[in-house]
């Protein structure tokens, strides 16, 4: 072996031992652990959130439903109270009426009824004419006793919407403070989850940088391993005076197979859905709840009907009369009793002929597109039909 090929050998042993204490010397640091960590409370802030969204979306439907309600209800109250004034004029008047009749009497003294008495013509007209002055009286005192009966009516209606209204204000109030709780709590996890993500992305990043640390530091020691067998095989053949001979390597190749897909075919299908007839429950439901909210006219009340009916065929409410009528919060006669009344009295026949009309298909042209309805006292927009303004949507 010449000094050359010895110096050679030599070199290639020590970088080899370098390389491979620089690798031993590397303390190996693992990420696992704490990635795993952090992927796991990323994700259960992830599922937290997305809780969270969707009680935020809960609350904020809960919310709308109940403006909705509120309104609804402070059309009725604004109805109550023009009625009330017009009931007030009505018994103001006819309190007049009576006072100007007693007052009469009073100033011509009792003479003009002797004289009316008096000049019946037979016992049976002087019994018509004192039983004519006595109708008048009853009928001044029975006017005034029914005025009075509906003032008072109309006023424990008020009162009890006026609780509702403040029972739905306290309701909003409370789901806007959960809201404002639920989104409080949203940003923050929003905010925690940031910063594990961030804490993941530069662990992930560590470990990336690691791998490639690694990866030189295999193809350096690969690399001084093959400078040191061709150094030693130089030296080998050096020491014996003999020709290389050239080494052939038969690599095999492995054949790589592909794999097909196969897909399902899904097809969509329609459903059409059918109304049923309405039966006689359905049709007396009907015809009080029309009754209640319209005046006894054919298009006061086929435009409320139409509203009703428009409903029952949409599949954003119930699919049946009573669903309709009974929703939560949708027509204030079914939760203030006002509609109870009416059935247990019984609908007008124009109420029932306008309800069997509706079920069998008749729609008011002027409100067929419309879903909603409030006391047109409100001043919202929209088509009044007898006093109250329809429109499709809020």
């Amino acid at each position: 072996m010449n000094l050359h090929t010895k110096r050679r050998l030599k070199a290639g042993v020590a970088l080899l031992c370098s390389a491979t204490m620089t690798f031993a010397l590397a303390t190996p640091y693992s990420f696992a652990d704490e990635k795993e960590t952090l992927e796991n409370k990323t994700s259960d802030l992830q599922s937290q959130l997305a809780g969270i969204n969707q009680d935020l979306l809960k609350i904020s439907d809960e919310i709308s439903d109940t403006q909705m309600r509120v309104t609804i209800v402070n059309s009725e109250i604004l109805r109550s109270e023009d009625e009330l004034t017009i009931s007030q004029q009505n018994e103001d008047q006819q309190y007049e009426n009576m006072k100007s009749r007693i007052k009469y009497m009073y100033e011509n003294g009792n003479s003009n009824m002797l004289e009316l008495l008096f000049s019946a013509e037979s016992m049976s007209d002087f019994l018509n004419k004192a039983d004519f002055i006595q109708n008048i009286s009853q009928y001044d005192r029975d006017m005034l006793s029914e005025l009075q009966n509906i003032h008072a009516d109309i006023e424990n209606q008020k009162m009890a919407l006026q609780n509702q209204q403040d029972s739905l204000n306290n309701l909003e109030n409370e789901l806007q403070q959960q809201q404002a709780a639920l989104q409080q709590k949203a940003d923050e996890t929003s905010t925690d989850l940031a910063q594990f993500q961030a804490q993941l992305q530069q662990i992930r990043e560590q470990e990336a940088a690691k791998a490639a640390a690694e990866a030189a530091a295999k193809a350096q020691q690969e690399a001084a391993a093959k400078a040191q067998q061709q150094a030693q095989a130089s030296a080998n053949a050096s020491s014996s005076g003999n020709t290389t001979s050239s080494n052939t390597t038969n690599g095999s190749g492995s054949a790589n197979s592909g794999s097909s897909n196969s897909g399902n075919n899904t097809s969509g299908g329609t459903t059409n859905n059918s109304g049923s007839s309405a039966n006689k429950s359905d049709l007396d439901l009907l015809a009080a709840i029309i009754q209640c909210e319209a005046y006894q006219n054919y298009d006061s009340l086929l435009a409320v009907a139409t509203v009703i009916m428009n409903r029952v065929y949409d599949s954003r409410f119930p699919n049946s009369i009573s669903g309709v009528v009974y929703a939560a919060g949708q027509f204030e006669p079914a939760f203030s009793g006002r509609l109870e009344y009416v059935l247990n009295a019984g609908p007008t026949s124009l109420s029932y002929q306008v309800a069997q009309e509706a079920i069998n298909g008749a729609r008011l042209a002027e409100v067929a597109d419309c879903y909603y309805f409030l006391y047109a006292g409100t001043g919202h927009s929209g088509i009044n039909i007898g006093g109250n303004v329809f429109f499709p949507s809020w």
